[in-house]
């Protein structure tokens, strides 16, 4: 209905069959922080697809192969899929991932 009423503006990103996970909400610049598959998506509020900022982030490729000797599934558990993005100051987020069941974190400029 939102679609269909002009209510709502999907985000193209979505296409990309990405896992959503992780949101931060930025009101003070107007940006959200999306955690995704592999990605952190900054979109403006305003229009969630001008201007988008994206960081690849996958899990390093060792993990992958440990992962799915594991027996788990290349495509859908052995990625790093953000979980965590949490202010840290005025000018960074600290952002954690599955990392391919090898958790990593760390800190992310928005300059």
């Amino acid at each position: 209905d939102l679609l269909l009423s002009n209510g709502c503006i999907p985000f193209l990103g979505s296409a990309e069959g990405l896992d959503f996970r992780a949101l931060l909400l930025d009101e003070e610049w107007g940006r959200l922080l999306v955690g995704a598959k592999d990605h952190i998506f900054l979109l403006n509020l305003v229009d969630v697809n001008k201007n988008v900022k994206k960081i690849y982030w996958p899990a390093a490729k060792e993990k992958v192969e440990l992962c799915k000797l594991a027996g788990k599934d290349a495509h859908t558990e052995c990625a790093n899929f953000i979980r965590v993005l949490q202010p840290y100051n005025r000018t960074h987020v600290y952002v954690c991932g599955t990392g391919a069941f090898h958790p990593l974190c760390g800190y992310i400029e928005l300059g």
